[in-house]
């Protein structure tokens, strides 16, 4: 039947006009759900059988005939176009080819609107176990470089202003925590997607004598949809998704602005390997961050997704409503860009990175960061903590103007400052015992470094 002499049903007299039926269609994007529309639709199919809406063998031939389509799509022979609409019309049209009149049973007790609504989240409780696959492989990239860099100092900052070094291994290891929480997230947010509307029809239900706990058995959902309007409506799942998907990006971005920083003449803490950037077409010196600065572009896309879906739901009276047919391309969208940057920034973790040792070191040598472990110095001799703040201020600013540094001043000069300063005073505030001094729980010592790491390790093994 063609586009111009099909109606939907004997309510209409005459077709879409063919610039509507496309712009009405979402077969170019809802196709990437194919898959989980055949199967959900043979769980149906089993559950009408199993309840005596429609025969056993009717039954067995629309599941052959559903898994002949999947087949078919799988080896690129099943082609629908703008005359199906979308996916499950698509579907349901190749069945009935199929199966005959049979394929027109698929669709008793069920709506497009739950139909999608099933599809959906079928989809997304799949990607999300990618993601998270995804996230534990950018974990492991983060502890490996961690491990081997321990003992490599690092400036820490605060306002992008020198403040205390660190372990590098404990800076990176920051992200590898960040990461775990957005691993935990999504499988916060995939219970919420694992509920079956599916049965909840157009938005009352049916008549018909379902079992909805039969088929979200058998799609392994945790539960169905306690009700009817609300499961056809809710995208409250896609919009936890997209803002635990913002939220990895945000962490991503955060990390690629910082190799982006250090990888700039102006700090040359880390140098790109040729086989993650790339060069300038007319200045031959340049080797680019290309991979960090595309991470940070694409972030505010997702972000953009976030919002977006966001509007669409703000002003929806219940239940289903055409807009909701823009909750996909988005999604879709964000899931491919999430994962496309974690791999990307794996890799880059991975292959793409050489610290500067020796840049590294002079670094944290040339600045005042060690100020605070003076005060402490004084502090643990007794000096109240805000005098010896104060005073080790006064000392800064004395050799500032002085073209000094800290390690610098004689020890005359330090006993002069105050009678508690001992010979040890150069030990204390040499860059790796600062760093190795701080070995709280979580700091940035050496030994606590290495406990996070074990933890970290237990973790990816688990």
């Amino acid at each position: 039947m063609t586009q111009e002499k099909q109606t939907w049903s004997k309510r209409f007299e005459k077709a879409l006009h063919p610039t509507i039926a496309k712009f009405n269609a979402s077969i170019s994007f809802d196709i990437e759900l194919i898959e989980y529309d055949i199967t959900g639709s043979v769980a149906h199919t089993k559950m009408l059988a199993k309840t005596g809406i429609i025969s056993a063998d009717e039954g067995e031939k629309l599941v052959k005939g559903l898994e002949q389509i999947r087949q078919e799509y799988r080896e690129g022979k099943f082609h629908p176009d703008l005359d199906a609409e979308d996916v499950h019309f698509a579907v349901e049209k190749r069945l009935t080819e199929i199966t005959g009149d049979i394929g027109k049973k698929l669709h008793t007790a069920r709506s497009r609107n739950d139909q999608v609504g099933t599809d959906t989240r079928l989809y997304l409780r799949s990607e999300i176990q990618q993601i998270r696959a995804l996230l534990r492989n950018f974990q492991s990239s983060l502890l490996g470089l961690a491990e081997s860099n321990i003992e490599t100092l690092i400036p820490g900052y605060t306002h992008l202003q020198r403040a205390q070094p660190l372990s590098l291994a404990h800076h990176l290891l920051a992200y590898f925590q960040k990461a775990e929480r957005d691993w935990e997230r999504l499988g916060d947010v995939y219970r919420r997607v694992n509920v079956s509307p599916l049965g909840c029809g157009a938005l009352a239900g049916t008549t018909f004598p379902i079992d909805r706990h039969y088929t979200a058995e058998l799609l392994k959902f945790e539960k169905p949809y306690a009700n009817s309007l609300d499961g056809v409506s809710d995208r409250d799942f896609a919009i936890e998704f997209l803002c635990a998907a913002s939220i990895i990006m945000v962490h991503l971005s955060r990390l690629a602005e910082e190799i982006i920083l250090w990888s700039s003449e102006e700090f040359r803490f880390v140098t790109l390997t040729d086989s993650c950037a790339t060069g300038s077409s007319i200045m031959p010196q340049k080797k680019n961050p290309d991979v960090p600065e595309l991470v940070r572009g694409k972030t505010g896309r997702v972000f953009g997704h976030l919002q977006g879906m966001l509007v669409i739901m703000k002003g929806l009276p219940l239940t289903y409503n055409k807009d909701l047919q823009e909750d996909k391309e988005g999604l879709f969208d964000t899931i491919k860009t999430v994962k496309s940057c974690l791999e990307a920034m794996t890799i880059l973790l991975s292959e793409g990175l050489e610290f500067n040792s020796d840049r590294l070191t002079e670094a944290v040598s040339e600045d005042f960061s060690n100020a605070t472990d003076v005060a402490d110095y004084l502090a643990a001799r007794g000096v109240p903590f805000r005098e010896a703040y104060n005073l080790v201020g006064k000392v800064v600013k004395t050799c500032i103007s002085t073209d000094k540094l800290l390690k610098d001043l004689t020890l005359e000069e330090w006993q002069k400052l105050h009678p508690k300063f001992a010979a040890d005073i150069y030990q204390a505030i040499a860059p790796e015992q600062v760093v190795s001094a701080r070995n709280s729980y979580g700091g940035t010592g050496f030994e606590q470094v290495k406990k996070e790491i074990a933890t970290a390790k237990h973790k990816l093994a688990i």
